[in-house]
């Protein structure tokens, strides 16, 4: 969570805090025909251009099964410690941690991709002596663009939802998927990539593999 700047002379009602998305909201409700101003209000109180990094873990259904639900928390546990390192070492900021998923938050496309490239790094070489049923896979989406950016506790857009498809469905065992916008502004030349497509639901989805 964000902690306030003292210094920050930002009215508390414009901040961008959980209050003030509510207090917006609820204003839309009760006088829809400010309903554009309000928007474009959230839009400048909310609204980031950054890189998303949605991160998933996979296999648990069964460890879970096969161990207990304690296998799965030491599991989630070793992975956060071994992840978070690199997402700080590259400016990264963790905006919130649900189950076996992490959702950060990069300057830049090539940030987000040299920490991801080092975590898969991480998971490989710990996973060289943690036993077989216990080792650790994270599938990882990453996307570039507006976000809204909810007190560094919660996120919303398009590229946010597309880096959760990628990362979450998509990606298999080691695997990063950059979006379309995300590829577009990857600019590290020691990284290539290999340009894919799923259809889903009779529409295309174009996005790029990390090689």
């Amino acid at each position: 969570m964000a902690v306030p700047d003292e210094n920050d002379d930002t009215p508390l009602s414009l901040r961008n805090s959980r209050a003030t998305l509510d207090r917006l909201l609820d204003e839309m409700i009760e006088t829809p025909d400010r309903m554009a101003t309000l928007a474009e209000t959230i839009e400048q109180v909310f609204c980031e251009t950054r890189a998303v990094m949605v991160l998933d873990m996979s296999g648990f259904s069964r460890t879970t099964q096969r161990h207990g639900i304690a296998a799965f928390l030491l599991m989630v546990h070793q992975m956060k410690r071994l992840a978070m390192p690199e997402i700080e070492d590259k400016g990264g900021l963790l905006v919130k941690a649900e189950a076996d998923n992490l959702y950060c938050l990069f300057d830049t496309t090539d940030d987000a991709v040299r920490a991801a490239r080092a975590i898969v790094r991480q998971l490989k070489a710990a996973n060289l002596i943690l036993p077989e049923d216990r080792r650790l896979y994270a599938s990882i989406g990453i996307g570039y663009g507006a976000v809204l950016n909810i007190d560094d506790e919660d996120l919303f857009g398009d590229e946010m939802n597309l880096a959760c498809k990628l990362g979450e469905d998509i990606a298999g065992r080691s695997e990063i998927l950059l979006t379309e916008a995300a590829r577009a502004t990857l600019t590290l030349k020691t990284v290539e990539t290999r340009p894919e497509q799923l259809s889903i639901s009779g529409l295309a989805l174009n996005y790029h593999m990390v090689l």
